[in-house]
């Protein structure tokens, strides 16, 4: 009998303890070849394969004084001739980055300056862990890591942070600890979720992009400096890397046929020539048919992932549009099902869930729980003259997604006021199945947003999904690096504290704004946060000023230069600072809206307005973190809330936001050279952020998670998942263009979503959201009792997904901080 009393359970669930009571799994006959695959690294620790450092930092050492560019592939084409290759036993699909099972590669041109020690606490540190050999380690330690001591973009920032921005970004000089107050990102990935133009290599191929960069270093002027000194090392470095990644295809071909020969079984040994085949003729020119086209984008992507970290991995575009003509032409010739189809599609999803993108930093850890990952697929949305886009391979990949038993890859579906009845119905049920997928993507939104950015609608409407909610426009986005977290619930502790937080002692942080005591009306109450709020902004834009000065010395990336259309037009790297005709997408953090509007909404009615609470009792309260004061806590807790369309709450949200959109308006263009847009995205780094803050005027607790994104805080939202979406709507301030993403979670329960009649009111839910045109919605629809026994029997779980901040992972892989965060997030049983 199953441990549980839940009276009706996502299929997820059933699913589940299906596997708990020993009933086979019943999409396994119909999934065998993926299943088996499956089954050989289920419940593995990721282990750190270093050849992809190794041969990276050889490289380097042997390019010291070329153009950064050309090193950079170099490199690549060493570890293209060197890399240990791999034929995986019943894969279809040729490519790893490194050994078998499920592994991690190390990026020392990020982390070098302190791989040494990090790699002695990967193995037991709480927070996505893996196992490397003592062997490996010890190469790390004495021929890797020493290298790049001194040369890292890590060292480089920490060095040319000025005191008062460091003070706010690191809590030691070496800048390895985050103060999690206005944090860096850029530091712990190369790049930030990236699209590449896979349409392009699938049509075109790597050759042809060899020899257009080939003709134009033929058309060089032989008298020109620039020609000379930019263009030329450009151009090199794309003919090497192009030529790189087919050699690494090719010695894949070569290793098929050699496993092919000794191979008795018939079925297998035709596999394996085919297999062969493909790598032969892919990424190289251009695909064939829709095997083809699977091989050669699995071949770009991994290869893409050996280049550079890539902010939890390349993500995989409008998968249903680039595959479509492959699959369609197949289908109608007879060459393919769509069980083989869906085979060759999961034997992908597989290769992605057995390569982990380890963050080796401990902020970077800390933000990336559970071994996060955002290799999107993109299905639904608009064609580029605003037709609906869906297909047969959407649904085709939506149907995967509800029978493949792993959170691999993420899917996200755009979603837009003329969609088909049949895709949002089949959208909710994915929805339904419980592991989170698909997050939805708004285009009434996004599309008008990026038109008056600078895209054209047909750039604007062929964007796809990147990482947690971003929207990619391939060949004109060309803005790479990471963007600040600010801790905008520390802004509210400072005004209480006069500019210090109880973390930090006696150490002045932010304005000494004066003793809230002395605070006669709301007025100055607010002034104060707004200074403290003004301050936090102008560290983060002082941080991204000098980002984007040192970004260019340290890194480069001519394969993801070669396919974007820019970068091969003016010769130009696409981590450069400034690119023509380019649209730099970038952006800052907002943490904690939903704990500093109620914060701010408690004190306004409390205080001010009803003097129910006195400011002295209020801080006496905070001070023993609500011990004693149950009567204040339970006040706090019944103030207006955000999340419940509350005009009282939703006000403060919306002057908060403006005062964000305001000053990326004046300040991001003029001084930064880019869109640096407010977002409300925060992966999972409301809780490391939360553990430095006290006690909140709303009732959270000393080192409780912050809100997350652009959710209500956790039991605030008492008034439906409607209410939810209408404060979310009532805060955005809508007439401004200096506005990005906002992340929104909503946790259903089961019954809630149960049958025919369920998916009617989440369709009508998803049109609701899409006509507040809001930006983004994702979805659990789980029991709270399942998450309550996972967390006590974390084996018998093992394999339960949810969804965390724009990713789905396994819930025993979460801290328990995080495991709380979820149980304690509202649970909507009515819609």
């Amino acid at each position: 009998m199953s441990t549980t009393t839940c009276e009706c359970r996502s299929p997820q669930e059933q699913r589940l303890y299906d596997k708990i009571e020993g009933r086979e799994d019943k999409f396994r006959k119909t999934h065998t070849r993926v299943f088996k695959l499956l089954e050989r690294f289920e419940g593995q620790k990721p282990r750190i394969d270093i050849e992809r450092a190794l041969y990276f930092t050889q490289s380097m050492q042997e390019t010291d004084g070329q153009p950064l560019v050309l090193r950079w592939a170099k490199a690549l084409m060493h570890i293209a001739k060197n890399m240990t290759v791999y034929v995986q036993e019943d894969q279809l699909l040729l490519g790893r980055a490194g050994c078998d099972g499920r592994y991690g590669i190390l990026y020392p041109e990020l982390d070098g300056d302190f791989l040494d020690i990090a790699v002695r606490d990967l193995p037991t540190r709480k927070t996505s862990p893996a196992t490397i050999t003592p062997e490996d380690a010890k190469r790390v330690i004495e021929e890797i890591a020493p290298y790049w001591k001194g040369k890292t973009y890590h060292e480089a920032l920490n060095a040319a942070l000025p005191a008062e921005i460091h003070k706010l970004t690191y809590d030691d000089p070496m800048g390895l600890i985050s103060r999690f107050i206005v944090n860096e990102t850029s530091s712990f990935r190369s790049s930030i979720q990236w699209v590449h133009d896979y349409e392009k290599i699938l049509k075109r191929g790597f050759n042809s992009i060899k020899k257009e960069a080939q003709d134009k270093l033929d058309a060089l002027d032989p008298l020109s400096c620039k020609d000379a000194c930019e263009k030329r090392p450009f151009l090199e470095a794309i003919v090497i890397v192009c030529d790189a990644i087919v050699l690494w295809a090719k010695r894949h071909a070569v290793l098929a046929r050699e496993m092919a020969a000794k191979e008795s079984d018939p079925t297998r040994k035709a596999e394996l020539l085919r297999m062969a085949d493909n790598a032969d003729h892919v990424p190289g020119e251009p695909a064939r048919d829709f095997w083809e086209a699977c091989q050669s984008q699995w071949f770009t992507q991994m290869f893409s992932r050996i280049e550079q970290k890539t902010g939890t991995t390349i993500s995989n575009g409008r998968m249903d549009q680039y595959f479509f003509p492959f699959y369609a032409k197949d289908r109608a010739e007879g060459k393919i099902t769509d069980a083989q189809a869906t085979e060759l599609l999961e034997c992908m999803w597989v290769g992605m869930a057995e390569f982990i993108d380890m963050y080796i930093s401990p902020t970077g850890g800390a933000f990336n729980e559970g071994y996060a990952h955002w290799e999107a697929v993109t299905v639904g949305g608009q064609t580029t003259d605003g037709r609906d886009a869906s297909n047969a391979l959407t649904y085709l990949i939506l149907k995967s997604k509800r029978e493949f038993p792993l959170h691999y890859p993420d899917l996200a579906a755009r979603i837009h006021s003329r969609a088909p009845e049949r895709y949002l119905w089949d959208v909710a049920e994915t929805i339904k199945y419980g592991s989170g997928f698909p997050k939805l993507i708004n285009d009434e939104e996004i599309v008008p947003l990026y038109v008056s950015k600078g895209a054209t609608f047909e750039e604007a409407l062929d964007y796809a999904v990147s990482g947690c909610t971003e929207a990619r426009m391939p060949n004109r986005d060309t803005y790479t690096s990471g963007g600040a977290y600010i801790n905008f619930a520390a802004a509210v502790e400072m005004v209480l504290r006069n500019g210090r937080m109880k973390k930090y002692g006696d150490q002045l942080l932010g304005v000494e704004t004066g003793d809230p005591r002395n605070f006669k009306t709301w007025d100055e109450f607010w002034n104060a946060y707004v200074q403290q709020h003004l301050l936090f902004l102008k560290a983060a834009f002082t941080q991204q000023y000098i980002i984007n000065k040192l970004r260019a010395q340290h890194f480069a990336q001519p394969m993801g230069s070669a396919m974007h259309d820019l970068c091969m037009k003016h010769c130009i790297d696409l981590h450069q600072e400034h690119i023509p005709e380019g649209i730099n997408l970038g952006y800052f953090e907002y943490m904690g809206l939903g704990t500093v509007v109620d914060s701010l909404a408690a004190v306004k009615k409390l205080v001010f307005e009803e003097k129910k609470l006195s400011m002295d009792k209020l801080l006496a309260a905070i001070d023993a973190n609500f011990e004693g004061y149950d009567d204040v806590r339970a006040m706090l807790r019944s103030a207006p809330c955000y999340g419940n369309n509350d005009e009282y709450a939703d006000a403060i949200g919306r002057e908060i936001d403006k005062i964000s959109v305001e000053y990326g308006g004046k300040y991001s263009m003029k001084e930064l050279g880019i869109h640096n847009d407010v977002r409300y995205v925060p992966f999972t780094s409301h809780v490391p952020f939360g553990k430095v803050v006290s006690a909140t005027p709303n009732g959270r607790t000393d080192g409780f998670p912050l809100s997350d994104g652009s959710s209500a805080s956790h039991g605030a939202d008492v008034n439906g998942p409607t209410a939810v979406l209408l404060s979310n709507y009532q805060t955005k301030n809508m007439g401004m263009r200096d506005r990005a993403a906002r992340m929104l979670n909503i946790k259903f329960t089961p019954k809630c979503v149960e049958g025919e009649q369920g998916t009617e009111k989440l369709v009508s839910f998803i049109r609701t959201f899409c006509d507040l045109k809001l930006w983004h919605v994702q979805f659990n629809v789980v029991n709270k009792q399942t998450l309550v026994a996972a967390q006590k029997d974390p084996q018998k779980y093992r394999n339960l997904i949810v969804r965390i901040a724009g990713y789905s992972a396994y819930f025993v892989d979460l801290s328990p901080d995080l495991q709380n965060d979820l149980i304690a997030r509202t649970e909507h049983d009515v819609m």
